[in-house]
């Protein structure tokens, strides 16, 4: 049987540092372990992208720092996105 997963898709300089612009990672996971997840596949990442991005979950954007209780569950979609700057 296979493990189950949820996608994380990484958006410029998120896709930059981790060479991947998506990838599956073991489900279910509450959303406030996600950055010490990715922190320990991608050292450095938390406070060299993280923590200037926003996180969404399915559609909606959500507070990594204030979700206790939300969990990540198999099937579900997560985005990291960078800062977007317009001209």
């Amino acid at each position: 049987m296979t493990t189950p997963t949820f996608q994380i898709h990484y958006f410029s300089s998120a896709t930059t540092y981790t060479g991947k612009q998506t990838e599956s990672l073991p489900a279910p996971l509450p959303l406030n372990q996600l950055s010490d997840v990715l922190e320990s596949k991608y050292p450095g990442i938390q406070e060299k992208i993280l923590s200037s991005c926003g996180v969404s979950l399915g559609e909606e954007y959500v507070d990594v720092t204030d979700c206790e209780g939300v969990v990540i569950e198999a099937g579900n979609e997560v985005a990291v996105i960078p800062p977007v700057s317009s001209g």
